[in-house]
């Protein structure tokens, strides 16, 4: 009897524990998977840090315009993000592979990346322009192209204006993957001009003492946007637009742009 009476009570206190540690265990469950959702969100932004004053090095720091602007919006709205530097011609398949979250590089806006991506509200308003070698006198407009060699940078907008053009003023495309050796290529006599974004090679010969000088009228009027994969993370993009708004309603967007462009 004593041994019955034994063994219900050390059934009982097993039944006690085993009940506790359920009760443990699903308040573990419930604190490790309550919290997630947008809160701490962390996303990868494609860039291009070979694109000053928008995107570069210095001291070993990412830094320019795109920097601080993504950095700014992402502090604004409660989002961290972890940079991923790359050719510009590479950032929109990474969107499409799935490796990058937000791409910001000084993307013109144009209806043939809509089909990919989808875009922010413009935060800035560029052109394209032609470029050549301090010295030359011959070339003032796309009519003084004929049979000359165009430097152009892949994957931009520059390249895309040269392609569309070659034919109708005569002139040949060499296109390059970053836009130093596209510069270098004009400045030591091995291309006649190049075409590129209007206030990056302003900066580039202002701060690097090139040997090239723009010419003539802006060709286009671009405008850059902040990109996402088309039809992926608009709850991000809408982030996005907020934040810049923000920014500009705060005065901090222009702080920003005075850091880099003098007015």
């Amino acid at each position: 009897m004593k041994k019955i009476s034994l063994f219900m009570l050390l059934m009982a206190v097993m039944l006690i524990i085993a009940a506790c540690g359920s009760d443990d265990a699903a308040d573990n469950s419930g604190s490790s998977s309550g919290d997630g959702g947008s809160e701490g969100a962390k996303y990868t932004v494609g860039i291009d840090t070979t694109y000053p004053p928008f995107e570069f090095e210095e001291d070993g720091e990412y830094t320019g315009i795109d920097i601080d602007l993504i950095t700014a919006i992402a502090e604004n709205q409660g989002f961290e993000i972890e940079f991923s530097p790359m050719d510009f011609s590479g950032i929109i398949p990474a969107l499409q592979a799935g490796q990058l979250d937000i791409a910001i590089a000084g993307m013109s806006i144009t209806d043939e990346r809509k089909n990919v991506v989808d875009f922010s509200d413009p935060y800035f308003d560029a052109g394209l322009t032609l470029v050549v070698s301090s010295d030359n006198t011959e070339i003032e407009t796309l009519e003084d192209l004929q049979g000359k060699t165009v430097a152009v940078k892949s994957g931009t907008t520059g390249a895309e204006f040269a392609r569309a053009n070659e034919g109708e003023y005569g002139f040949t495309v060499s296109q390059f993957e970053d836009s130093p050796s596209m510069f270098q290529e004009v400045s030591n006599g091995n291309a006649d001009v190049l075409i590129e974004d209007y206030p990056v090679i302003a900066y580039a010969i202002s701060e690097s003492g090139l040997d090239l000088k723009t010419v003539g009228e802006r060709l286009n009027g671009d405008q850059y946007g902040i990109a996402v994969l088309k039809g992926e993370n608009a709850d991000v993009l809408e982030q996005i637009n907020a934040g810049l708004q923000e920014l500009r309603d705060s005065g901090e967007y222009d702080e920003i742009l005075g850091k880099y462009i003098a007015e």
